[in-house]
């Protein structure tokens, strides 16, 4: 006999009031929703997001029966305060589990991990593990967790033992990539649980197509002419994003194309960008930098012939899914961007939407600028049909939806 209970706990570290709680949380709770599920969401939320945009967070889960029981995201004592929050998640997760009787809790990223694994050990609950990337070594390889230093040693060995039961206890796994999933079959800790694939989804409504109406205006409103080239970078700056080979890359395409001019939509101050951007003997003329709102993005990046962005190549980023190129291709632009990232450089192939490289250098920059030609014919309907199937929200949603099927019937 089918299990006829479908009340879900969601656990979220991200607060709700974040732009990923926006953009990558709560369109699949949403959607979910709409099958049939229940859902109960935990989330912490930071003190001026939360204040800022508790209301829209609160209509949407009233329109939607979604019962949302936020939690204040904590900072003081530094280190600590993590741990307090996850003891703050546990207690009302077991809480509201003693009234609604879960049939299992969605755990998105590690530290909520912890919390479903205990759920299941006290009280059965089927654990649904959404990994969102390998968080552990993504604290060493970004330069966060230095093991040099025997604290952050320890704090990894700490932290691989924790992930290892996740994968162990887990009744359903869930890989941002491909890549990722067949590390995770290596592991000595993984037990057979199925593997989903899941890719970061882009809003295709959002990010619609660009038709030359709307390209012209996005080039009006910051000032390019009709014959500049735009160069156009999305998202944030530092850690992951290589800003110095980004610059290196366009410092280049800028000798053969005159009229070339680099775009930035960032939330980073301007000066993160001109201070490097000298090394390269690029002068702030080169640059159109904005800050934009989630609605505003796709209006001013409809102003791109090519968007750019290399990501720092290492062993966790093999389980990573740049949001950005799935929106970047929901519009329609092509794209240069760098392989040994996550399922990055079989996306692109797949689409036919750019080149990636694999090497950072002379050569690879060159192939790049003899490449434009080529990207600048390529059609957007295209790229954006192309990237539909592996993009689109609603398959996103109905991934899970075959999933949650697979864990509670």
């Amino acid at each position: 006999m089918k299990n006829e209970n479908k009340n879900i706990l969601y656990l979220s570290y991200d607060g709700m009031t974040d732009p990923l709680g926006q953009s990558q949380v709560l369109p699949y709770i949403v959607g979910l929703c709409g099958k049939g599920y229940k859902f109960t969401l935990i989330s912490c939320e930071k003190k001026e997001r939360f204040e800022k945009n508790r209301a829209i967070i609160e209509a949407i889960c009233k329109e939607h029966d979604i019962d949302w029981q936020p939690i204040p995201f904590s900072t003081k004592p530094p280190i600590l305060a993590k741990y307090y929050d996850i003891y703050k998640m546990e207690q009302k997760a077991v809480e509201l589990h003693k009234r609604k009787n879960f049939a299992m809790t969605h755990c998105r990223s590690y530290i909520s991990a912890a919390i479903g694994e205990k759920l299941k050990k006290r009280f059965g609950v089927k654990y649904f593990f959404d990994m969102r990337g390998f968080w552990v070594d993504e604290r060493v390889d970004g330069g966060m967790w230095n093991l040099k230093n025997p604290f952050f040693r320890t704090a990894y060995n700490y932290y691989k033992k924790q992930e290892a039961g996740y994968i162990a206890n887990a009744d359903m796994i869930v890989s941002l990539t491909e890549a990722g999933k067949r590390e995770i079959q290596k592991w000595g800790s993984y037990r057979q649980a199925p593997i989903g694939v899941i890719p970061c989804s882009a809003d295709f409504e959002l990010f619609s197509l660009v038709d030359s109406e709307r390209k012209t205006a996005a080039r009006k409103l910051l000032g390019f002419s009709d014959d500049t080239l735009v160069i156009s970078y999305l998202g944030s700056i530092g850690t992951w994003y290589m800003l110095d080979e980004m610059l290196e890359q366009y410092a280049l395409i800028r000798k053969k194309y005159a009229n070339a001019r680099f775009l930035f939509i960032t939330p980073e101050p301007p000066e993160m960008v001109y201070e490097r951007a000298e090394k390269f003997g690029l002068a702030k003329e080169e640059f159109v930098i904005k800050f934009a709102k989630r609605n505003e993005v796709p209006v001013f990046a409809a102003a791109s012939d090519i968007n750019l962005f290399f990501i720092k190549q290492s062993y966790s980023k093999i389980a990573s899914s740049p949001t950005k190129l799935g929106e970047i291709l929901a519009l329609g632009v092509p794209v240069i961007c760098n392989s040994k990232v996550g399922d990055v450089a079989e996306i692109i192939e797949f689409t036919d939407s750019g080149i990636a490289i694999e090497d950072f250098n002379q050569e690879s920059y060159e192939r790049v600028v003899n490449h434009i030609p080529e990207l600048l014919r390529k059609d957007p309907a295209s790229i954006r049909q192309n990237a539909t199937d592996y993009y689109h929200l609603d398959n996103a949603i109905e991934k899970y939806y075959e999933l949650y099927k697979t864990v509670l019937n």
